[in-house]
């Protein structure tokens, strides 16, 4: 199939009334659909005029009496595209007129260019599953949130004072109302993704400027989330070394922490600046950021540079300052990525592209579409036993049908009936698992006599870092991911979290071995949550100013499935 760039019903442009006409129930009909409501001349009207007459009505009436008790906006569609002689299926319904929510319950700004973005509005016709709807205190905060984008992000008076703030080292001469965060983007696609998106979190809870760092990509694999204004941080950024900041940089908050240059216990002048490094190296005195006490001194400091390879939102809870307002933000404490996911990172037109084609040629005419992830960690060759896993948990949880002994013919089925399918999108490094079980489901009859089809968009057999063509593979493979109705993914695997969260799925996640030659049993188990795991998180009681479990101290914050260390948001009920 062709990507759809043509007109979408009652979100495109206005219609032509020649060419157009209203039905009786509202919708505008092209004119083949007029033609086939039009009555027959009145000298030519057939004995069974009256029927036809009510029948007429009926089916004019019966899509909006069916939206008002309750079924989807789509029914319209459908019933339209019959009259056209359609075929009424999810690709029609994709791009008719009130069939999805392009602003996704208000999480997203209307207004944007749509030329200059496909994906931000037509993402929502590509997805089963609408997602979760963000609480409207999130919405009002997101608006909020631009606004301050605008008033005081690049190309303001603001920020040319707050530059000038910095390349002084006072810290007293800029806008009070005017703070801002700088993410730096490093290491690979789905920890990039993850650490924005964190970052972002950060500056929702601290009414700071959210900026990121354009390397690697970013303005060419995203399009910009803010209206009127921009993400990314311009060039002339006077900290002009900030990319290789680490945790050796005396700015760091916990290294000044270390040497006194500040202290959390006594009020003084703070720094123009300071370094927040929390990758997985980070000292405890990096990770003391995570303390209510720290979180007041940083407050008042006007620019903040934050390196992070990590997701780490559930550390933020810990902060009892933070908690009320993130309870008001996400009533659902899970859905924190699949909300600000959602929000930020939308496909760049080039990488839209690439989505829709595939999904259109492989997934779209599926009635079940599944998505398996596999992350092949080191130099391992392919593993048998990893094949085994992942059959086992996909025959064992129903996501893939059972085969029958080899030899056995397929079970018959009525005449004219259509097979059920499942099209299953397969994403690795390597292509030998997803040849395998393309021939395993070839070869071998299945007892539902279900149609399964095996597909992998592409297999680059390393991951290559700061690759423009990786990276834009890989980001179109994470998004096709999110657009299964079911899926499953490889422990500890960024790519996997950023996959379900945008998707708004609980996967299956495939445990990992402790002898890559023997299957885990049970080989995978639900996850408890789509949010992210954080992996590297503290082990201190910010309140008692002891070393503890934090997965035991704030009720919504628990340890992942996946890696037992680490601490993922989960809803109670």
């Amino acid at each position: 199939m062709r990507q759809r760039e043509g007109k979408m019903g009652v979100d495109g442009a206005a219609t032509p009334r020649k060419e157009h006409q209203r039905s009786a129930a509202g919708h505008w009909l092209d004119a083949e659909a007029a033609a086939a409501l039009a009555f027959p001349p009145r000298t030519k009207r057939p004995r069974s005029w009256a029927v036809n007459v009510v029948l007429v009505a009926f089916f004019m009436t019966v899509p909006p009496m069916v939206f008002l008790l309750g079924a989807r906006t789509s029914a319209p569609a459908v019933w339209i595209s019959s009259l056209r002689g359609g075929s009424g299926d999810g690709s029609v319904q994709r791009w008719s007129a009130g069939s999805f929510d392009k602003l996704l319950g208000g999480l997203l700004a209307d207004g944007f260019d749509e030329t200059s973005c496909h994906s931000r509005y037509q993402s929502a016709m590509y997805r089963h599953n609408p997602g979760k709807k963000p609480s409207p205190y999130l919405v009002s905060k997101l608006r909020q949130q631009e606004a301050l984008q605008r008033r005081c992000g690049p190309g303001t008076v603001a920020y040319s004072t707050a530059l000038e703030q910095l390349r002084s080292g006072k810290s007293d001469i800029g806008s009070p109302d005017c703070k801002y965060l700088v993410s730096i983007s490093y290491s690979g696609l789905g920890n990039r993704i993850l650490a924005a998106a964190a970052a972002f979190m950060y500056a929702l809870l601290t009414d700071r400027v959210f900026l990121v760092d354009p390397s690697n990509e970013m303005g060419e694999l995203f399009c910009e989330p803010f209206p009127g204004t921009t993400w990314l941080l311009p060039p002339g950024f006077p900290l002009t070394s900030y990319t290789n900041f680490s945790i050796d940089t005396a700015e760091s908050y916990g290294n000044m922490l270390k040497n006194k240059v500040l202290r959390n216990d006594v009020v003084g002048d703070v720094p123009v600046f300071a370094y927040i490094h929390l990758n997985h190296d980070a000292t405890q005195d990096d990770k003391f950021f995570y303390c209510d006490e720290d979180q007041r001194l940083l407050r008042n400091v006007p620019w903040l540079v934050m390196r992070t390879d990590n997701y780490i939102v559930p550390g933020m809870l810990l902060d009892a300052g933070f908690q009320e307002e993130f309870a008001r933000l996400f009533p659902e404490p899970d859905t924190v990525f699949h909300h600000l996911g959602r929000y930020l990172f939308h496909p760049s037109n080039h990488v839209w592209g690439l989505i829709t084609r595939y999904y259109d040629a492989y997934l779209a005419a599926a009635q079940r579409r599944v998505g398996i992830q596999v992350r092949v960690f080191g130099e391992q060759p392919d593993s048998p036993a990893l094949l085994e896993q992942i059959t086992k948990c996909t025959q064992s949880h129903g996501v893939l049908p059972e085969l029958l002994l080899s030899g056995t013919d397929d079970p018959v089925m009525p005449v004219g009936r259509r097979r059920h399918s499942t099209a299953v999108l397969v994403t690795s490094l390597k292509s030998w698992y997803s040849e395998k079980l393309k021939s395993m489901y070839w070869e071998q009859a299945v007892a539902t006599g279900e149609a399964v089809s095996v597909h992998q968009p592409s297999h680059e057999e390393f991951q290559q870092f700061g690759a423009k063509s990786h990276d834009t593979k890989a980001w179109a493979e994470i998004y096709l991911l999110g657009l299964t109705d079911t899926l499953v993914t490889t422990a500890w695997s960024t790519f996997g979290y950023v996959a379900q969260g945008l998707g708004g799925l609980r996967p299956l996640v495939l445990y990992r071995p402790e002898n890559d030659s023997v299957v885990p049993d049970p080989p995978c188990g639900r996850d408890v949550s789509m949010d992210p795991c954080f992996h590297a998180p503290p082990f201190y009681d910010c309140r008692l100013k002891r070393g503890a479990d934090t997965g035991k101290i704030v009720p919504r914050v628990k340890h992942c499935i996946d890696m037992s260390w680490g601490l993922k948001l989960v809803h109670n009920n």
